[in-house]
């Protein structure tokens, strides 16, 4: 696995109400990596997006296939980057990539700590109404990292798999556990207790299963 990607934010406006937003990035060929994610990136709603546990955003390849087979006429639009993600890496989606996974990448580690949940701002980016309801009902979210040893990030860095503590556990799997209601509670439990799993992600899942 390859770097293919790297995504600064430029600060924009988006939507009826103009609010500030940090969706639309720009591409660059090297990043240093800190506790919050790169240097120089910006999250503007910070319940949703950034902080330790929400560093970096990823997005797969194969969802943006996904998304212009659904709606063909976003095929210039929906490239590489345009999702608000950080980082860019072959072959990697919400199937083959699991809660707790971490990755050496340049001089830096980070650790996936839960998926990226769609909003409103997907589909005014986008300017196609329902893309955000599109993700959800797929699965095709992207996930986050945390940054557990700092350093630095370029493009075709190789990109290793340290460890895998939760093999059961994918962002699909883990997708399914939030959206379903009708979940086996071994599985609801595993998923719950994921190690390196986002705290907020365990206690939401713990309200609504209670």
């Amino acid at each position: 696995m390859k770097v293919i990607g790297l995504y600064k934010a430029q600060l924009k406006r988006i939507g009826p109400r103009s609010e500030l937003t940090g969706i639309y990035k720009y591409p660059t060929t090297s990043v240093v990596v800190n506790k919050l994610g790169i240097e120089g990136d910006i999250q503007v709603d910070k319940r949703f997006h950034g902080g330790p546990e929400r560093a970096l955003h990823q997005y797969a390849l194969s969802s943006y296939e996904k998304i212009i087979k659904h709606y063909p006429l976003l095929y210039r639009k929906a490239n590489v980057g345009s999702m608000g993600e950080n980082i860019s890496i072959t072959t990697m989606n919400e199937t083959n990539v699991c809660i707790g996974d971490t990755y050496q990448i340049g001089t830096g580690t980070i650790q996936v700590s839960g998926p990226r949940m769609p909003c409103f701002k997907i589909s005014e980016k986008f300017s196609t109404p329902g893309l955000d309801k599109f993700v959800a009902k797929y699965g095709i979210h992207g996930w986050y990292y945390r940054v557990l040893k700092e350093g630095s990030f370029a493009i075709d860095d190789d990109v290793s798999l340290v460890s895998r503590v939760n093999p059961s556990v994918s962002i699909a799997t883990f997708l399914k556990v939030v959206q379903s209601k009708t979940t086996a509670e071994d599985i609801i439990k595993n998923a719950m207790n994921a190690e390196g799993l986002d705290p907020e992600w365990k206690e939401k899942l713990e309200k609504k299963h209670q």
